[in-house]
């Protein structure tokens, strides 16, 4: 069982597996800051002041008005719906989203054959005809096929 395990582990595409996903975690990372630091904060600013990490919804207890999140779940007692967290958890997603889907966009098209040609040149004037033409429709040759 030891040896069928380490030959599955150390197939190629396990360790492909291995690589994505410790270089994923780390693009996860990248994303979360960029929305967190770089993208937020300007959308909070013309919002008007606001911090999306502190938007949340007091459930229960009681949360003096303007305190932080992290001032807010620490006091006993209070439930907090913490909306504003999830809405960066959302953006973060559809960035990784698309970022896999351009590089899996781009890699398809790496592995795609190059497509059959549906023309030829005729030999006598030079125009393109149809592969399967028989007559040139420009100078009237016979053709070949």
């Amino acid at each position: 069982m030891l040896k069928e395990f380490k030959i599955f582990a150390l197939r190629g595409n396990m360790l492909d597996l291995a690589v994505g996903v410790i270089v994923g975690g780390g693009f996860g990372k990248i994303v979360t800051s960029f929305v967190n630091d770089i993208l937020m904060p300007p959308f909070g600013l013309v919002l008007g002041r606001v911090n999306f990490v502190d938007l949340y919804l007091v459930l229960s207890g009681s949360v003096p008005a303007g305190t932080p999140l992290s001032e807010a779940i620490s006091i006993p007692g209070v439930v907090t719906w913490n909306y504003g967290s999830f809405i960066n958890t959302v953006i973060d997603f559809t960035i990784i989203a698309f970022s896999v889907f351009l590089l899996i966009k781009a890699v398809n098209k790496m592995h795609q054959p190059p497509a059959e040609p549906t023309t030829r040149k005729c030999p006598y004037c030079t125009s393109d005809i149809p592969q399967l033409a028989t007559r040139c429709p420009h100078c009237t040759s016979q053709l070949s096929v």
